[in-house]
This record gives C-alpha cells, structure tokens and sequence, in this order.
C-alpha cells in the first residue's frame, strides 16, 4: 500500500521492500524519477518525480507499478500546485481559522448575560443543551478520525490510533480536572472550551487540507457550517459560567482556547497534515477524548444540581434539552454535507 500526495510522494507499506518499476498517469506510461532511488524498505518514503503536463483543475490518475507486477492506483481530484509555505499564505490560513473559531465561539460567549437571568429549569434545559452539542461533537469527531485513518498506510492501524488516542486524552484530561475535586464554574468552563478547543484543531485540518487540495467549494461549505456549529458551542461555554461573574479577561482565555486551535489546524491541514492522514486521525483521536471527558463533566454537575430540585437526568427538561442540542448540531451540520 502507498501513500499519494500531489507531489506525488510514495510510502512502503509491505513487509518486504518495494521496488518501483513503471509508472502511469491517465493510462499512459511516463518516465520517473525517485529519490531516493532503489527499493523501499517498510514505511520508507520517496518523492516521484513525473515530468507530466499537469492540467489546473482537472482529475488524473497515477497507478505505480512494482517490479512484481503489482499495481497501485491514486486519483487526484483536483490538480493543483504544492501550496507554498509564505507569511501570506499563513496570514490569510490564519484569519480563516480566527473566522471559523474564535470569532463565532465570542458571538455565543455574547449571549452570557440573557443567560443569566435564566431560572433553575431554564439552567438544567442549557446545561442538557450542551451535552447534547458535545455528544454530537463525539460522535462527528470519531467519524472523521476513522474515515480518515482508512486512508492512512495500514501499518500504522489508524483505527486503533484513534481509539487509543481518545482514551489517553480522555484519562489524561479526567485525572488533571479530578485532582482537586470535581471541575465546577469557571473552572468546568475551561475543560468545556478545552475539550471545543481539540475539536476545532480538526475542523481546521479539515478546511485547511480541503482549501489546499483545490477544493474550494467544500472549503466553503466548510467554513460556513463549522462557523455555525461554533456560534452554539459558544453558548454552552457561556451557560455553564451564568451562575457566575467572570471577568473579560476570563472570556478572552476561553474564547481563545476552544477557537484559536482552529488556527492551527487550517496551518497544519494545508501545509503538513492534508498528505498524512494518520497524523490528522491522531489529533481527532485526541479532541475525541477531550469531548468525552467533558460530558462526563457536564453531565455529573448538571445531574448534582437537579439532585436537589427533582427530575433526574431523564426529566423532560433535560431529555428537551439534550435532544435540542442534537438537532442544532444535525441541522447545521447539513450545510457542510456531514
């Protein structure tokens, strides 16, 4: 097995080593140039060199040909340069990733004062509300990270990558939150936007691969509907401090922790990760886990504050609650096709 990229780079995947012998794009035979030359042993890369008139835009198939006959396609969709490392390239990769996550977790962070005039029922519906925002969030997360371990070398087991990934994030982030009690107030705001933060850091390696791959339309679907979705994870950050009186400086921290990891991710999607899909599975392996602690969070505090008024966690505010939560992430995750 190999991995593509446009450049195109190759990665040994057998147990025994790889020579490549013969190389075709769109059905015809091209001369090639490796480097490093000779066989690949397990893991090894090489760049394939093709002087081959690349058509802007359009769809090509590469098929490498091993000395043993074996043959091993890769399409790439959209054919366009090798984006460049520049400072402009990174300013503008980061003021979409400030678009996509700090700017609309700050919108849903503005809704804090309607929130606190919320009486307890109203408090326990929104509290339920943001459990059902991150389980959609687990569940999308863990979605992405298997499909694209599916496309990473098969030695790498990206499957059980991003299983093993999500537990030690989940322990790690259990066991720091745990050490002085359980997390309440601001300081369950600050898991709450972490665990939002590693999740962002995927939707920005998502956009940022899509945008470098040429796939400018599904970037755009992108944006708009991670933005949405950001605008209500907000909100939840902001429920969970309405019993509270933070500071500014409180808001900007949180603000920036759960949005500007999309930053980074745009930078890493477009100029490292967009080629190496297993890398991309281990950071939604770790946000996955993030998630998952949070609702653990969310869900044992919202269940101790209706300890005392009645209900449960399957009362009809909360399951209410829950199940809007649900379908505002479903519906605007519609808009990008998820």
């Amino acid at each position: 097995m190999f991995d593509v990229r446009r450049r195109p780079w190759v990665r040994a995947d057998g147990s025994e080593p790889v020579r490549i012998a013969q190389v075709q794009v769109d059905g015809a035979y091209w001369s090639f140039a490796q480097d490093p030359p000779g066989p690949l042993g397990r893991l090894r890369t090489a760049a394939v060199h093709l002087p081959y008139p690349w058509v802007e835009g359009e769809t090509h198939l590469v098929t490498l040909v091993t000395a043993t006959g074996l043959a091993f396609e890769h399409e790439v969709a959209v054919a366009v340069a090798t984006p460049r490392l520049t400072v402009g390239r990174l300013l503008a990769f980061a003021l979409l990733g400030l678009y996509v996550g700090v700017v609309p977790v700050t919108l849903g962070l503005l809704f804090f004062p309607a929130l606190r005039s919320l009486g307890a029922r109203g408090l326990r519906f929104l509290l339920a509300l943001t459990v059902g925002l991150l389980a959609f969030l687990l569940v999308d997360t863990l979605q992405e990270g298997l499909a694209l371990a599916a496309g990473a070398a098969g030695a790498f087991q990206g499957g059980t990558l991003v299983w093993l990934a999500a537990a030690v994030s989940f322990l790690a982030l259990f066991a720091v939150g745990r050490r002085r009690g359980r997390p309440e107030g601001l300081a369950l705001a600050g898991f709450l936007a972490l665990g939002i933060g590693l999740h962002n850091l995927g939707e920005g390696l998502a956009i940022g691969a899509a945008l470098a791959a040429g796939e400018a339309a599904l970037g755009s679907f992108l944006v708009v509907g991670f933005t949405l979705h950001n605008v209500s994870e907000g909100i939840g950050i902001a429920g969970i401090m309405a019993r509270h009186r933070p500071t500014l400086a409180r808001f900007a921290g949180l603000a920036a922790l759960a949005g500007m990891p999309a930053v980074a991710g745009t930078w890493l999607g477009a100029f490292a990760f967009a080629f190496a899909p297993q890398w991309a599975a281990l950071f939604l392996g770790l946000g996955a886990g993030a998630v998952l602690q949070v609702i653990v969070e969310v869900g044992t505090h919202l269940a101790r504050q209706e300890d005392g008024v009645g209900g449960g966690l399957l009362s009809r505010t909360a399951v209410a609650g829950f199940v809007t939560g649900l379908a505002v992430m479903y519906l605007t995750a519609m808009l990008v096709g998820g």
